[in-house]
């Protein structure tokens, strides 16, 4: 199922891979990797004008080259380090794009579109940390990525906790992780959303694989409950 908001048209593949098409034609993919769990493993359009990758987990030059157009731009956090990546992958200056590296605070127009980014990290104080209580993703490891296209401000905060800053932003469409173990958790995203307070929120980064199994009905209610407009990319 493919979710209409507004102008919007999103596509969810899994993990954080979003597809968002504008009604004028711009063509958005967000963290189209990596691969190795199936994710746009029968898409191959070639139609992506602009690739967001947030952090290293989430880049895959074989993804991207399966999305993106010859022109496309490709935009990078700027920590992300192929020699660190535990498969091998190319650094992202040597893909046949245009490609931009930026941190996690900045705002930038391209072409008719308008982004910004934010820090994306676990907390070393919160849940969500290893077993030697290290976070998964330390901060200034990655980012979250805001666009507004056609009208719609739409937001992927990353892999990330819920941070005290998420909930002062102005946004339409939010996209937020539940699956926990890495990310903020059904129950804590609920609450952001609900802070933010939104025009919809689609729910992503769940059931990939068995450590982030949320239950995204439960979530549903739980949204929905406090009058936020939620539903399911199924």
């Amino acid at each position: 199922m493919t979710v209409q908001f507004g102008a919007v048209t999103i596509d969810w593949f899994g993990l954080g891979s979003l597809r968002l098409e504008g009604q004028t034609g711009a063509v958005i993919y967000i963290d189209p990797g990596p691969t190795d769990y199936g994710i746009l493993e029968d898409r191959a359009p070639n139609d992506g004008d602009l690739i967001l990758v947030t952090h290293d987990d989430h880049y895959d030059p074989a993804a991207i080259q399966r999305v993106a157009h010859e022109n496309a731009i490709v935009v990078v956090h700027e920590s992300i380090d192929a020699t660190a990546i535990d498969r091998p992958v190319d650094q992202p200056e040597e893909l046949p794009y245009e490609v931009e590296r930026v941190g996690d605070d900045e705002s930038f127009v391209l072409g008719p579109l308008d982004l910004f980014t934010t820090p994306a990290y676990n907390d070393p104080t919160g849940p969500h940390t290893n077993a030697e209580g290290r976070p998964y993703h330390p901060e200034g490891t990655g980012c979250g990525f805001g666009v507004t296209i056609d009208g719609v401000t739409a937001f992927w905060p990353g892999d990330t906790d819920a941070l005290a800053f998420h909930e002062g932003l102005e946004i339409d469409l939010f996209m937020p992780p539940i699956g926990g173990t890495y990310t903020m958790d059904r129950h804590e995203a609920a609450d952001l959303a609900a802070a933010i307070a939104p025009d919809l929120v689609l729910p992503v980064h769940y059931d990939t694989f068995d450590e982030i199994t949320a239950d995204a009905d439960a979530f549903v209610v739980d949204v929905a409950r406090r009058g936020v407009p939620v539903v399911l990319e199924m």
